[in-house]
């Protein structure tokens, strides 16, 4: 089993990793964000991808969401910690709170959220978008850091890159909703389809702009306390890489079992190669 990190916000970088190479890997869906570090943490082996790319290059919108799930794939990643900047939407979940989320929201409108398009139909499961035996032990590792961390909660996923309105604020605080953020759609999605076990570490960095005693959100309130955020993030991810990945009993490493419903021999050469890492055991029938 392969640990992978998607660092957000404030997280451009894991010191303490033993670095055994970095690389960039091509894919069907074009570059990942940046170059893909490979190395060891505690007993684990980790890959590390900067989402945002070095220097904090691409907005939200931008992001190459199936290069990066994709070229983590490939890289044999079974077990995916996303790192995710978060405003809160209730009182009880205050600034420097570390919420792992179990359900989530997709408000995006212009993001490619599959790799099953251009003559190949695939429809997954993600009525629990987060793996909950992963999203488990991330609590664990939090407990065992020192870091408490609030389990459960729905994350919804706004396109960006503005913040929101008040009127929308409102609105989702109305839903129930937990905490808003930019980036972890169509990530779990596309994870999902990958068969990779994913959950989210959520850095609660403001209160939106709902709170009427508090200032709306600005770069320059999440980036002071994202700094504070991500230290605990460090030293929960340092935790996690120290214990065992739980084995993938989850139904996660299956999720395309019966979701390909497009015939195998109408499947080309062409779209198997697009598909090969993501599907490649599932798409053996003849080519067309």
């Amino acid at each position: 089993m392969k640990l992978g990190i998607i660092g957000g916000s404030g997280l451009y970088d894991l010191p303490g990793l033993e670095i055994t190479g970095r690389v960039i890997v091509p894919t069907p869906f074009g570059l990942p964000s940046d170059a893909i570090t490979a190395g060891t943490l505690g007993n684990t082996n980790l890959l590390f991808l900067p989402r945002h790319g070095s220097g904090h290059r691409l907005n939200p919108s931008e992001l190459p969401y199936r290069a990066n799930i994709y070229a983590l794939k490939k890289l044999g990643v079974t077990h995916l910690l996303s790192v995710n900047a978060v405003g809160s939407l209730q009182e009880q979940l205050p600034p420097l709170t570390l919420v792992i989320p179990d359900q989530i929201i997709d408000r995006t409108v212009g993001r490619e959220r599959t790799f099953f398009e251009k003559g190949v139909v695939a429809h997954v499961g993600i009525a629990d978008p987060f793996c909950a035996g992963f999203s488990a032990a991330l609590a664990s590792a939090a407990d065992s850091a020192g870091h408490p961390v609030i389990c459960g909660g729905t994350y919804v996923c706004i396109e960006g890159p503005q913040f929101s309105t008040k009127a929308e604020s409102s609105l989702y605080r109305s839903w129930g909703a937990s905490i808003i953020g930019m980036t972890a759609m169509p990530e779990a999605r596309l994870a999902r389809e990958a068969e990779i076990c994913y959950a989210s570490l959520s850095m609660v960095t403001d209160f939106d702009v709902w709170h009427e005693e508090e200032e709306p959100v600005t770069v320059e309130v999440v980036q002071e306390r994202l700094h504070k955020n991500s230290e605990a993030a460090r030293a929960i991810i340092r935790s996690l890489a120290e214990a065992t990945l739980p084995d993938p009993a989850c139904g996660c490493g299956s999720a395309l079992a019966g979701a390909i419903i497009t015939d195998p021999a109408m499947v080309t050469t062409e779209q198997r190669h697009r598909l090969d890492a993501i599907a490649g055991r599932y798409l053996n029938g003849s080519p067309a």
